[in-house]
């Protein structure tokens, strides 16, 4: 049985639809929390897939967020290795900063639905299954692209949404993986930063049902054409 472990950031911030689309396909999940459990504990060389989730805490708060020395050390140690890892969010903030390069407050929040727009190299990369899918952006922050990378993906308030480092790094600004049904549980747990955003909650309720289908599918195209190309 394969194993993919997830370092998760915040309750609700979890892997998704991407757990249901791993466990049909007969993967084990071992899902990590930041600044509670060891990570020290997680099977690096046992693990097929490491993924890093979001989450609320800034990238660079190491002050505030002491376990973030362990948990950047940790994907460092990944990415050394070559072996397979997503980051999604905090999570590609995380993977930056492991790589050299910095992450820094947006002058304006991104929260909501919005496609994407493929940079050249995003055409060739799994992404290219987006199409005009458009996509839940939640975030603060924006990231420069490591060296030796490239951007796949921008919007109109972010240039940089994505990019992967060979084949086996795979980095998402924005959000695939929330499931719709739970979208409460963002609107519940995030009240605060969305009051303050002047984020129309009635609105964003009505998006994440109307993409749900489509995200679905998205999302098992461009994981199916990605885990081909890693041979996973």
């Amino acid at each position: 049985m394969k194993t993919a472990a997830a370092i998760r950031h915040l309750a609700f911030e979890d892997l998704g639809l991407i757990a249901p689309w791993l466990q049909q396909r007969g993967w084990r999940i071992d899902t990590y929390d930041a600044g509670v459990d060891d990570l020290s504990q997680i099977d690096l060389p046992g693990a097929e897939l490491l993924v890093v989730l979001g989450g609320p805490i800034g990238a660079g708060d190491d002050a505030l967020s002491p376990f973030l020395a362990e948990e950047l050390e940790l994907i460092r140690r990944r990415l050394s290795s070559a072996r397979p890892v997503l980051g999604i969010c905090l999570g590609v903030q995380l993977m930056v900063r492991a790589m050299g390069a910095a992450v820094a407050p947006m002058q304006r929040k991104e929260i909501g639905y919005s496609p994407l727009t493929l940079t050249a190299e995003g055409t060739v990369s799994p992404l290219a299954h987006l199409g005009s899918q458009q996509v839940l952006h939640w975030h603060g922050d924006q990231f420069e692209v490591p060296e030796g990378c490239v951007s796949l993906a921008a919007t109109s308030a972010c240039a940089n949404q994505a990019f992967m480092a060979g084949d086996h790094a795979m980095a998402l600004q924005f959000h695939l993986e929330v499931d719709a049904t739970r979208i409460e549980q963002w609107l519940i747990g995030h009240a605060c930063e969305l009051r303050l955003a002047g984020i129309d909650l009635g609105e964003l309720r009505q998006a994440a049902a109307r993409h749900r289908a489509g995200l679905a599918q998205v999302l098992n195209a461009v994981l199916s054409e990605w885990f081909t190309r890693m041979r996973l």
